[in-house]
């Protein structure tokens, strides 16, 4: 497996933002995954990166990336997915498959592991639908399996993130569906982020900040006038109110800063304190460490 030292991770986020990690390991399969959270404990797990705000100080510790996990295999209407692949991948393989229930992954950046952990979904299709189990990590139990009802999935949660559990694989059932029929739904995904979303070329890690209930955090954060706010060479994006983009060197710390603008804009109108969808991997900036206790209620 591969094991970098003080690895300069800018390059590999989608921010296109971060420092110096003291140590990154990346392991080729479960077996190797299980070995190196065994000798490094305190290890913290992450996909590609897709949904994170590594800080532009770097990481004092050792990081695990799963990019490197990205095996699959179809049987039948079934298949299971490594946890490092990334979605649009599965998504495009199941369609020339004639297979339905992964359209929604086209547009995402993420992996599979991530989306399981989160409980991703879009136009009318999630995780929670087409999931049949997780092959996962517990720090205390090993290799667990977990059924769809054993994942507990909600609006952007699972059980992972409540009880520290690392999604190792996925495996999914699937629908016939005419190969065109799936294609054109894909195709209306993809039309609707570029309308709707920076394009995946543009650095941003996604939406910034998750719905409360009954209620959309875009919306909110338009209705404050966010779509004004920047900070530094961060800004939010000028056709959605909940993302931030980086188009010219921003550090997370700009980021951060413009995180809590907007948190504490809607706070101020509504008295509603946004939950930020975005992870945060840093520890070496004291002003960034009081802006997470602020958003991240840590």
């Amino acid at each position: 497996m591969l094991i970098e030292e003080n690895f300069e991770i800018k390059k590999l986020t989608s921010f296109k933002c971060g420092g110096k990690i003291k140590r990154v390991i990346l392991p080729e399969s479960v077996d190797e995954f299980v070995d190196v959270l065994k000798d490094n404990p305190k290890a913290k797990v992450f996909g590609n990166l897709s949904n994170t705000l590594v800080s532009s100080d770097g990481y004092d510790g050792t990081i695990v990336l799963t990019a490197k996990m990205d095996k699959y295999i179809f049987e039948n209407d079934f298949v299971t997915s490594e946890c490092g692949l990334k979605g649009p991948k599965l998504s495009q393989a199941a369609a020339e498959k004639g297979l339905s229930g992964l359209e929604f992954m086209i547009a995402f950046p993420g992996s599979v592991g991530g989306e399981v952990f989160m409980n991703a979904g879009a136009h009318g299709q999630s995780v929670k639908d087409v999931l049949v189990d997780a092959l996962c990590y517990s720090p205390a139990k090993g290799i667990i399996k977990l059924s769809n009802d054993d994942m507990r999935f909600g609006y952007r949660t699972s059980i992972c993130q409540k009880e520290n559990l690392t999604v190792l694989s996925a495996k999914f059932k699937l629908n016939k569906e005419p190969i065109e029929q799936i294609k054109i739904k894909m195709q209306e995904n993809l039309n609707f982020r570029k309308n709707k979303q920076p394009s995946l070329a543009m650095p941003n890690c996604g939406s910034v900040f998750r719905n409360p209930e009954g209620d959309s955090a875009g919306r909110l954060l338009e209705s404050v006038g966010a779509k004004t706010f920047s900070i530094g060479s961060a800004r939010v994006y000028e056709n959605h109110a909940n993302f931030i983009i980086n188009p010219a060197n921003a550090t997370s710390e700009d980021i951060l800063e413009l995180m809590l603008k907007m948190h504490n804009a809607v706070k101020d109108k509504y008295n509603i304190e946004l939950t930020p969808e975005v992870r945060y991997l840093g520890g070496c900036n004291k002003r960034e460490d009081e802006i997470c206790k602020i958003l991240y209620q840590k």
